[in-house]
C-alpha cells in the first residue's frame, strides 16, 4: 500500500493534511451465501485494505478523490445529493446511514486508495465502507457508535445506495478482524467467536487464486438468489432458512420451482458444513476442512449456480494436484478460489495452476497468499 501517494494526492487536492484510517478486505473459509439466510459464516480479515486520509473542511460538502480511479467527486449530505459516480456512493451512503441513525457527519475532504483486488471476492466495497464508518465515528461521534452498528451501517449502504442486498458478513469481518484469528459469526443472533487459525502449524498454507474474471453484483443474479431463499423460507413458515432440514425441504418440493429447491438445498448443506469445519479445526483435522471446502464449491457451482467455468477449472486443478481443499470464495460470478494446500505441494500446485489456466484462457491466475490481520483502525504514522 502506497500511503505516501495517498498523502501526496490529498495535499495536492486540498492543500492540507488529515488523519489516516484503514479497514481490510476479507476471506471466508466456508459459509457462502449463508449470512442473509440467518446461518453461520467463518471469515477473517486479510492484509489487503483500503486506506483513507480524511479531514473536516468546515462545510456541509464532502470532497472526495479516488487515487486508484483518478476521479474526483463533490456532494452534499442530504438524500437528494447522491453522487453520480458509483465509487462515491459508498462514501455518501455511509455518511447518510450515520445521519439516519442520529449520528453526526459534517463536510470533510478525503483521498483514498486500496490494495484489495477489485472484483476478486475479497470485499473491497465492505473495506471501503468500514474505513469511512470507523473514521466518521471517530472524527464526528467520539467513537460512540458500537462496532456492530458500524458493520450494519456498511451493510445498509449496500442495500440503500449501491443496490446489493448483501448479508452482514463482509462488513463484520472488516470491522471485527483480529490478527491470527478467523471468526465464526451466527448471522441470526450476531453472536461470534474468535478461532485461532495457524495452518502453517499443521504444515498447510492458505492461498487465493484470482481468475481475473470480474463480477459486478449490482442488479445481478445475487439478489435473485436471495429472493429464491426468501420464497422457500416463507413456504416453510420461517423467516430465514436457518435450521431448515432436507426433510422439510423435500416435503414442499412439489410446491416450489426446481430452481428455488436447488438454491435452498445448497444453503441447508452449507449451514452444516460451517459447523463441521469449526469442529474439525478445533480437532486439528484439516482433511475434513478440505473435504467440506470442495463440497461447498460444487454446491455453489451446481445448485446455487454462482460459479463459472474458470473457477470450476481452478477447483478441478486443485483436486488433481492433491490440494486438501478448494472452493470459490465470495458472492460468485468470478473472483477467486481459496485453497488449503500442504506446504510441500504448494510450489507444484501454483506452477500447474498457472500453466493449465493460461493454456485454457490466455492469462495466468493471480496468486495471493493469505495473512489473517486486524480490522478497522486509525493509522498512527
Amino acid at each position: 500500500m502506497d500511503i505516501k501517494l495517498i498523502r501526496d494526492k490529498f495535499a495536492e487536492h486540498f492543500a492540507t493534511e488529515g488523519e489516516l484510517y484503514t479497514s481490510p478486505g476479507r476471506i471466508n473459509l466456508i459459509g457462502e451465501h449463508t449470512d442473509y439466510n440467518g446461518g453461520f459464516v467463518f471469515p477473517g480479515a486479510i492484509d489487503k485494505a483500503m486506506v483513507a486520509e480524511i479531514k473536516p473542511n468546515g462545510t456541509e460538502k464532502i470532497r472526495a478523490y479516488s487515487v486508484d480511479l483518478q476521479d474526483y467527486a463533490e456532494f452534499g449530505l442530504n438524500e437528494e445529493d447522491k453522487p453520480a459516480a458509483s465509487w462515491a456512493c459508498y462514501i455518501f451512503g455511509v455518511a447518510r446511514e450515520i445521519l439516519k441513525r442520529g449520528g453526526v457527519v459534517k463536510g470533510f475532504d478525503t483521498a483514498f486508495a486500496g490494495d484489495v483486488p477489485l472484483g476478486a471476492g475479497m470485499s473491497s466495497s465492505a473495506a471501503l465502507e468500514s474505513t469511512y464508518a470507523f473514521a466518521l465515528n471517530h472524527i464526528f461521534n467520539e467513537d460512540k457508535i458500537d462496532k456492530f452498528e458500524l458493520a450494519r451501517i456498511g451493510q445498509s449502504t449496500e442495500h440503500n445506495y449501491c443496490g446489493v442486498k448483501c448479508g452482514i458478513m463482509d462488513q463484520f469481518a472488516s470491522v471485527f478482524g483480529k490478527k491470527g484469528n478467523l471468526m465464526r459469526l451466527d448471522c441470526l443472533s450476531m453472536d461470534f467467536e474468535y478461532f485461532p487459525f495457524d495452518p502453517e502449524k499443521f504444515g498447510y498454507r492458505l492461498v487465493l487464486l484470482d481468475s481475473v474474471v470480474k463480477h459486478e453484483l449490482v442488479g445481478s443474479p445475487y439478489n435473485r438468489r436471495r429472493e429464491s431463499c426468501e420464497r422457500v423460507a416463507a413456504m416453510l413458515g420461517q423467516e430465514t432458512l436457518r435450521g431448515a432440514t432436507m426433510e422439510k425441504l423435500d416435503a414442499i418440493k412439489d410446491n416450489i420451482s426446481d430452481e428455488d429447491y436447488m438454491r435452498a438445498r445448497y444453503v441447508i448443506g452449507e449451514e452444516k458444513r460451517v459447523l463441521d469445519v469449526c469442529a474439525a479445526l478445533e480437532a486439528g483435522d484439516l482433511e475434513t476442512v478440505g473435504e467440506r471446502m470442495y463440497q461447498t464449491h460444487w454446491g455453489m457451482s451446481k445448485d446455487y449456480e454462482v460459479s463459472c467455468e474458470e473457477l470450476d477449472l481452478l477447483a478441478t486443478i486443485a483436486k488433481e494436484c492433491g490440494v486438501t481443499g478448494s472452493r470459490i470464495m465470495g458472492g460468485g460470478f468470478g473472483g477467486c478460489t481459496i485453497n488449503l494446500v500442504k506446504s510441500g505441494l504448494y510450489d507444484a500446485f501454483i506452477a500447474t495452476a498457472k500453466e493449465k489456466f493460461c493454456a485454457a484462457y490466455g492469462h495466468e491466475p493471480k496468486v495471493y497468499d493469505v495473512v489473517i490481520s486486524d480490522g478497522a483502525s486509525k493509522l498512527e504514522i
